[in-house]
């Protein structure tokens, strides 16, 4: 069985249980924090999630996923058609490299502040960063998917970042704002993937800290 380890807070680490469950694999989740030694000891930067499969051990979320849309039967995450494949390879790194570094300093400063409180003059100056992301993802969904007309990874990517967004109150307005981001993101957390992987809230974090 596949041994998914990092925090259940991550985005990346739900989008990789999200592509597990839609695909079908069983897999055991390994509740562990960034730069912990369970993931220091596979990952060179300490981020999650990581993997275990035996003697196997792979980082980084779209690797995880890729190995085990070859390995294991079931639905694919990846067609073997080369355009839609591009399309959701597109959006997955265009996620990941572009809309989630966007929005970390403002979701980090709302959800974890260094300094206790969130600074109201550091979250102000992200702001426009995180308007444009919801831009991008709201023209990007008009058609209520990502990459074609079906669900597909990409949009694995795309929903636990966008419910994150919902929260905070600056974010949460322009949110309102996103038409189509709003009922993409209404149609999608239906789904069986999405309820089954909602982690611990915040505030139960550290509560639980205390």
């Amino acid at each position: 069985m596949l041994e998914i380890i990092g925090a259940l807070q991550s985005t990346f680490v739900r989008t990789t249980r999200m592509a597990l469950e839609e695909k079908g694999v069983p897999y055991k989740l390994t509740p562990a924090r960034p730069h912990s030694p369970e993931v220091d000891a596979i990952h060179p930067l300490g981020k999650v999630p990581v993997m275990r499969h035996g003697e196997f051990t792979l980082f980084e979320s779209r690797a995880i996923i890729g190995y085990a849309d070859r390995t294991f039967d079931g639905p694919k995450l990846i067609p073997d058609d080369p355009k839609r494949a591009a399309g959701i390879e597109q959006w997955v790194s265009a996620i990941g490299s572009g809309i989630f570094p966007m929005v970390l300093p403002y979701l980090r400063e709302n959800f974890f502040p260094a300094n206790g409180a969130p600074d109201r003059a550091l979250i102000e100056q992200q702001l426009p960063a995180v308007r444009q992301a919801i831009g991008i993802l709201d023209r990007a969904t008009a058609s209520g998917h990502l990459a074609g007309g079906a669900f597909t990874l990409a949009d694995m990517y795309a929903l636990p970042i966008v419910a994150y967004l919902r929260t905070p109150p600056e974010s949460g307005d322009a949110m309102a704002e996103a038409k189509a981001l709003t009922a993409y993101f209404a149609k999608h957390s239906q789904r069986a993937s999405f309820k089954s992987t909602v982690p611990p809230s915040f505030d139960e974090l550290r509560r639980a800290a205390e």
